[in-house]
């Protein structure tokens, strides 16, 4: 897989250092350590109360740097990619950080993140530092297994702690909320990638049509691999998973953290997933969804919960300094407002009226443009975005839903009708084009009964606002011949007329509106353009039915 990267072995401090320029001046600081020791701590600490140190290897991004700031983490060491840092380091951290008050250590349940900061506690003992560790071994991937790996849930652990510090509170009092919180959190990961690490060759173990449950966050492997289904079977699978763990009747927060590389659209369809499955009736606070202790580029998300009580509340919703905190938000119902009501329209096109020949010609041309929904999509992939037949569908199938309702008995006010569903229901340009069409054909059609006449002012308008003419390499390449052929009574023949013109785009090698403009000639050759096309399409059902 490719990567942004300079040298393989810069990469750690390289983030580090682009974390600190971007952060408010006066922040963040680093150690002169840097790059050997790779600690990133509060440029404003004055070592007056209890200092929370966290980390682990880097790859984890924001964890744990990110979260370095005033009500949470003091410091973050950090290690090479899914490397533990040295003891040396974390001896360094704390040495740096530690004063009157001592300090906490949270470690994730990993071997070598246990005894590398295990052995600094004891040293920094050994020196007269007064220091207390917690380890956090949330994820309920493997049953019944002795050493559970600490993911994404030690994030409530870092907040919890940078809370009762930030207040003033005794290492012990801290050290207790936070072994506490740690022994209340369950976490549950899945993904549709393993992660790729900058430099290595990469292998992904899992096919086209698989995923995988309950992956560790250095990319390990998880517990069972499932098939690609619906997100609704996927939550459903891990809820099933996660609700036994949780205490009967209590309420929770929920974390729902982006393990790298889901866009945000896929995450807040998960969020709603989550959140509308029984265990969202369980969840009072939700923080995410967000990348907050990622897994590199894996294609993965993971679900940690906590049981609430007041306290734990209080802090989780506290405000912090950290930018990567996503702020807790109450569970919550859709708030809906009624939107405006508008008139009737055009010559009370809001009044249902049947006709047998409009109905006929209305239903083929949706079908026929619902069935060519893979090929202009094929077509659109090859000049743009990919994604023609699947709008011109979306439409197509809007117009059938409502077929019922439209006064087909009165042309007028079908167009005004189908000006009004298209502009709603397709959204993007062509949306909007083709409802400046209609619309604009209704009312000439109101003024003078001439259905060819009406079309013809709907194109005018159309390209009047879009901008495109014939020779541009669009819709207009086929409507606009088939309209002028119409206009002689000949329906035969502005179906050969809009199908040569889609034709013709096939060879203009220069777009000058729409998304193929931003595309090269190589890439345009050959390929009609999608709307053309399906104009063409419906003129030649138009034809057959005439």
């Amino acid at each position: 897989m490719k990567h942004f990267f300079n040298r393989r072995e810069n990469i750690v401090t390289e983030a580090l250092d682009g974390l600190l320029l971007t952060s408010s001046k006066g922040r963040l600081a680093r150690l002169d350590s840097f790059p050997d020791i790779k600690v990133i701590l509060r440029a404003d600490w004055d070592k007056s109360k209890v200092a929370i140190i966290s980390g682990g290897g880097a790859g984890h991004e924001p964890s744990h740097a990110g979260f370095v700031g005033k009500g949470m983490l003091t410091a973050a060491v950090s290690g090479e990619i899914f490397a533990s840092p040295s003891v040396d380091a974390v001896l360094t951290a704390i040495r740096a950080v530690a004063g009157e008050k001592g300090a906490l250590l949270i470690v994730k349940n990993y071997t070598g993140d246990r005894l590398n900061f295990g052995l600094a506690a004891e040293k920094a003992r050994a020196e007269g530092f007064d220091v207390e560790m917690v380890i956090v071994a949330d994820d309920i991937a493997i049953p019944g297994i002795n050493q559970p790996r600490g993911v994404a849930g030690t994030l409530f652990v870092h907040k919890i702690s940078g809370y009762h510090a930030e207040r003033g509170e005794d290492l012990k009092t801290v050290a207790a909320h936070a072994a506490a919180a740690a022994g209340d959190i369950v976490s549950l990961g899945m993904s549709l990638s393993t992660c790729s690490v900058p430099g290595q060759a990469h292998e992904d173990r899992l096919g086209e049509n698989e995923g995988e449950l309950g992956l560790g966050i250095h990319g390990e492997p998880g517990v069972e691999r499932i098939t690609l289904q619906p997100v609704a079977d996927i939550v459903a699978t891990m809820v099933a998973r996660l609700s036994p763990a949780l205490r009967e009747g209590a309420s929770h927060a929920l974390l729902i953290n982006n393990l790298g590389a889901v866009p945000p659209l896929e995450m807040t369809v998960i969020a709603n997933a989550v959140l509308s499955s029984p265990l969202g009736r369980r969840v009072q606070l939700i923080i995410g969804p967000a990348p907050m202790m990622t897994a590199l580029n894996m294609n993965g998300f993971s679900l940690s919960l906590i049981r609430l009580d007041a306290t734990r509340e209080a802090a989780l919703t506290a405000a912090v300094e950290p930018r990567a905190w996503m702020p807790a938000v109450e569970r919550h119902e859709i708030s809906i407002i009624a939107a405006p009501r508008t008139s009737a329209g055009l010559n009370d096109a809001a009044i249902a009226g049947d006709n047998f020949r409009n109905r006929r010609l209305i239903t083929a041309l949706c079908e026929h443009l619902i069935s060519q929904e893979t090929e202009l999509n094929r077509l659109d992939g090859r000049v743009g975005d990919g994604d023609t037949g699947s709008t011109v569908a979306t439409g197509a199938r809007s117009v059938l839903a409502r077929l019922d309702t439209l006064p087909l008995d009165r042309p007028a006010a079908t167009l005004a009708s189908l000006g009004d569903i298209l502009g709603t229901s397709m959204g993007g340009s062509s949306g909007v084009l083709l409802s400046i069409f209609f619309t604009a054909a209704a009312k000439a059609m109101a003024d003078k009964a001439d259905i060819s006449a009406a079309l013809l002012a709907g194109l005018d308008r159309m390209t009047f606002y879009g901008g495109a003419g014939v020779g541009d390499r669009t819709m207009v390449d086929a409507l606009s011949p088939a309209l002028q052929a119409l206009a002689s009574g000949d329906v035969a023949a502005a179906a050969r007329a809009a199908a040569a013109g889609a034709e013709s785009t096939k060879t203009m090698m220069k777009a000058r509106a729409g998304r193929a403009s931003y595309v090269g000639e190589r890439d345009l050759a050959g390929v009609a353009d999608p709307g053309a096309v399906a104009v063409a399409g419906a003129f030649g059902v138009v034809a057959s039915l005439a």
